[in-house]
Formats: structure tokens, C-alpha cells, sequence
């Protein structure tokens, strides 16, 4: 049952929803986790949710945008590591949110604003390795190709689990390979 009401700042109750969903969309999947159990968890009705985000996807995509911003609050902790160190924190990152990120995979074809989020996410990622790949003198030419094999790689990492060991081999390999091999001017 809702708590009883009390005065209390539109960003809390936004921030206790969010903090409700993504708790329950991390432990239970985001098709397990209904806007009900949300609501009951986050203290409020069902209906307060509605006046916050659209629908289920608008609430997913701000639990998204929130994960992102604490990853990228870390990652700027870490900028100074190699390419290498920071990809596999990144993997790291990822498969912590499995669940999600298969979540997304899913929903992006059916949900247009999920499709967006993913696609910008995406951008994000690549521009961040495109940064450091342009640093190491390839060619902008050769960077939107580079950049897809992380991707695929890094994905790749997330389907098909690997150990540690297997993972840093893989990445260190990838590094290797996008860092040193000549390309075209």
C-alpha cells in the first residue's frame, strides 16, 4: 500500500520510482517487473508513475539514462587507463546489466524511443573509441569500420561468456590489432 502522502519534492518521488524500477528490472527482467510491483515498491500508486513517464518504455529509458550516467561518472575515473583497460571495464559494466541489455536488443525493434536510446548509446560508444583510435593515428576514413568490430567483438564477449582471462585476450588482441595495423590515409 502507498505510504500516506506527505509534502514532498516532484524530483525524490521521480528519483524513488526510478530507484524502484531499476531495482526490479535488474533482480527481476523488465517483463517480469509490472508497473504495479513498481509502484508498491517505490511507495506510490500506479497511476503517480503515469504522471512521471509515459508508459514502460519511457520509465526503462530513464533508468537507462541513469545507469549511463553513473557509468560514465566511473569512466572518467578510469580515462587515463589504456584502450584495453577500459574496454574490458566496460564488458565488465555490461554483463553486470545482462539483463537489460538483452532487454534493450528486445525491445528496440518494437518500441521506437527504445530504438533511439540504443542507437545514441551506440554513438556514444563509438565516438569514445573513434577518440582514441584517431589517437593512435588511424584514419577517419577506417574509424566507422573500426569501431563496428568493437562492437561486434565486445558484444560477442556478451553473449558468449568467457573467463577473465579469455576476456582480457580477446580485448587485448582487438587493441592490437585496431592500434597497430596500417590503414588507409
Amino acid at each position: 500500500m502507498p505510504r500516506n502522502r506527505r509534502p514532498q519534492d516532484r524530483e525524490e518521488k521521480r528519483e524513488e520510482i526510478l530507484a524502484a524500477a531499476q531495482r526490479l528490472f535488474i533482480d527481476d527482467g523488465y517483463e517480469s517487473a509490472s508497473m504495479g510491483q513498481i509502484a508498491k515498491h517505490a511507495g506510490v500508486t500506479v497511476n503517480t508513475i503515469y504522471w512521471y513517464f509515459r508508459d514502460k518504455d519511457d520509465l526503462l529509458i530513464a533508468v537507462l539514462d541513469r545507469l549511463l550516467a553513473e557509468a560514465l561518472t566511473q569512466y572518467a575515473t578510469i580515462a587515463d587507463r589504456p584502450l584495453g583497460d577500459r574496454l574490458l571495464w566496460a564488458v565488465d559494466q555490461l554483463e553486470r546489466l545482462h539483463g537489460l541489455v538483452n532487454t534493450v536488443h528486445t525491445r528496440a525493434p518494437a518500441s521506437p524511443a527504445v530504438h533511439a536510446w540504443h542507437t545514441g548509446f551506440h554513438e556514444l560508444a563509438d565516438a569514445l573509441v573513434a577518440d582514441d583510435l584517431r589517437n593512435a593515428g588511424a584514419a577517419d576514413a577506417d574509424l566507422p569500420a573500426m569501431t563496428a568490430i568493437g562492437t561486434f567483438v565486445i558484444e560477442g564477449l556478451l553473449t558468449h561468456r568467457r573467463d577473465d582471462a579469455d576476456k582480457r585476450a580477446v580485448i587485448d588482441l582487438l587493441v592490437h590489432q585496431l592500434t597497430t595495423v596500417p590503414t588507409r590515409t
